[in-house]
């Protein structure tokens, strides 16, 4: 690393007592704002939490050190000059390594990939940097981000999950969820084709954002499937979920998925209100069905928290499905050439999935893509009486490692009851967001998903954005503690 050359104050004790790595995203982008704290400092500060936790977590599998703190000296400069490209400018962010970086490689967390150098940044990580933002490396994920796990069977090897380290932190994004709950980062991006953001989310007490498909550009993004793939934030508070997705919002005429659509002012929609007089549907048939107690107990004092702030609260029944041909078809489909020369080269349950695309014909496929279709003209109905759906984000707190299936119909159970809550809204393609909204006996994270009609990202972040600021979960940080294991802090309540 390059010795710093700035003028610009060298402050950190303004932040006090509070280290400026646990600092939310919106705090950072305040105190670059006020010249309190500058790029360079932010940066180094980072990368030392990367250096003295990542042999730990194993969030990231390629830190860009050097390009990071070039960014972060030429944001410097030009907020020295008065240019301020917005409240990304000059904060260090990360990507999950399913996102194209130009000269640096994205190997989808595979052996197959893990020489691949890419000569083009992804259509988000060039939104990303239009916005200042400094790029401190590529995330660590599950292989191919075709599970929910990022387990120890990785080439790249499992992450930990920063509030016990024997727990999963969730998948694919489970990278990314870890960096951002243990503060070596201030925001990332993840993918979501089934809960992959949502879900270690939930797990690392995060905030995860999933937009309408369509909604941001999955250019120069390794697919899952294109038909469900969403790309979104990950941060640690819904404000910085807003500014996060302010920057990579909008449409891409080059990619064949994206809408073009009005792009709100999705910051101001998180101004807070007294009351949120608002509709609320709770889908109990299906996804508060079979629920851990402490999951059920978080979730049922969340919704009476949201009947304080004004919401009016309403049962309703509505369309889910958690059909996976299109997924495992469109999976099959982009891999089929490598599955056929390289199959030593996935791990085994990924390959098993992936095959699992092979024997889905032609008929199967058009009538699950039509039927898929379908959900989507007709999701809209399903908010005719209410204005957001509430459920568990995760029908279970992030399970031990050591307690993963090893038989592959087990797995695949397994797999489905992680992503249960969430895959369904992939399929119809609602705006989804999960936040903290309690924790385990054992001080285990709990999610609460929101979801609200197509484009009505404003919706459920400013219903996160009050249920947030109503209660103190996202001021839980996990500190490292006694045998690798994180103990929480703040009181929750």
């Amino acid at each position: 690393m390059r010795a710093e050359t700035t003028s610009m104050p060298n402050r950190l004790e303004t932040t006090a007592a509070v280290e400026i790595t646990s600092l939310n995203l919106n705090q950072i982008a305040t105190l670059l704002k006020q010249k309190k704290v500058s790029p360079v400092e932010l940066t180094r500060a980072c990368l030392a939490q990367i250096e003295a936790l990542n042999p730990l977590l194993n969030a990231f599998i390629t830190v860009t050190a050097e390009s990071a703190l070039q960014e972060a000296h030429r944001a410097e400069s030009e907020l020295q000059r008065g240019v301020c490209r917005g409240p990304l400018h000059g904060v260090p962010v990360a990507v999950k390594d399913l996102f194209d970086t130009a000269g640096v490689r994205t190997t989808a967390g595979s052996a197959l990939f893990k020489d691949r150098i890419p000569q083009e940044d992804a259509a988000v990580v060039q939104r990303l940097r239009g916005a200042g933002a400094v790029i401190l490396g590529k995330l660590n994920m599950h292989e191919f981000a075709y599970g929910p796990t990022t387990q120890a069977t990785g080439y790249f090897g499992r992450v930990c999950n920063p509030w016990a380290t024997e727990r999963i932190s969730g998948g694919s994004s489970g990278g990314s969820g870890a960096a951002v709950a243990a503060g070596l980062c201030y925001g990332a991006l993840g993918s979501d084709t089934g809960g992959s953001i949502r879900q270690p989310a939930a797990f690392c007490g995060i905030v995860g954002l999933k937009p309408t498909y369509g909604r941001v550009s999955t250019r120069g993004v390794i697919p899952v499937s294109w038909s469900a793939d969403h790309i979104g934030p990950m941060t640690r508070s819904v404000l910085d979920a807003a500014i996060m997705l302010q920057a990579i919002a909008g449409y891409d005429a080059k990619d064949v998925t994206s809408y073009d659509m009005p792009v709100e002012d999705f910051v101001a929609a998180t101004a807070l209100q007294d009351r949120v007089p608002i509709r609320i549907g709770i889908p109990r048939d299906f996804f508060y069905a079979g629920l851990d107690p402490e999951v059920n107990e978080a979730t049922e004092q969340a919704v009476a928290e949201l009947a304080k702030l004004g919401a009016e609260i309403r049962d309703v029944t509505i369309e889910v499905s958690t059909d996976r041909t299109v997924i495992q078809s469109e999976a099959y489909t982009y891999h089929s050439k490598n599955i056929a020369k390289h199959s030593a080269l996935y791990l085994p349950d990924t390959l098993a999935k992936l095959k699992l695309g092979a024997s889905i014909d032609i008929a199967a496929y058009i009538k699950a893509r039509l039927k898929m279709d379908q959900l989507r003209r007709d999701v809209p109905k399903s908010f005719s009486r209410v204005d957001v759906l509430v459920t568990p984000t995760t029908p279970i707190p992030p399970p031990k490692a050591s307690e993963l299936p090893a038989k592959f119909e087990d797995v695949m159970t397994s797999d489905g009851l992680m992503f249960r809550n969430a895959r369904p809204f992939n399929l119809s393609g609602l705006p989804t967001i999960s936040i903290p909204c309690g924790f385990t006996k054992a001080g285990l994270p709990i999610g609460l998903q929101l979801s609200a009609a197509p484009w009505r990202e404003a919706t459920v972040l400013r219903l996160a954005q009050a249920y947030e600021q109503a209660t103190n979960w996202h001021t839980r940080r996990p500190n490292i503690g006694a045998h690798g294991r994180f103990q929480g802090s703040g009181d929750g309540s």
